[in-house]
């Protein structure tokens, strides 16, 4: 979900995502955007009003390496949360990037072994 659907298509392609937006008419602002990250899609719908405190949108996108991710997203200074990647019980690394609008990112990857 978003307010400015068009802002968000801009941030996360700084993100590196491919985003594009779909239009009712071609001079129209953008209704829907499909988002995708490598082989990963999520779409994003614009709305008139959403409290980034109680949305509950999420979606978890699997990488090789979550840190590269991480690193990635941070040089790119978009606005929204980004959480540092970190190991878990379950053996993958995890990191999280929350939107203006509340939605929940999270990227994982394997946990690689100390040699």
């Amino acid at each position: 979900m978003a307010v400015d659907l068009e802002a968000a298509i801009e941030r996360y392609t700084k993100l590196g995502f491919v985003a594009a937006g779909y239009r009712d008419t071609p001079t129209s602002p953008p209704v829907y955007a499909f988002v995708c990250f490598g082989p990963g899609e999520f779409h994003i719908a614009s709305v008139n009003h959403v409290d980034p405190k109680t949305t509950t949108s999420a979606c978890y996108l699997w990488v090789e390496d979550a840190d590269a991710v991480h690193a990635s997203w941070a040089a790119a200074d978009v606005e929204g949360r980004l959480h540092a990647p970190r190991d878990t019980s379950y053996g993958m690394r995890e990191m999280a990037y929350v939107d203006p609008d509340g939605n929940l990112v999270r990227v994982g990857s394997p946990m690689h072994p100390d040699p």
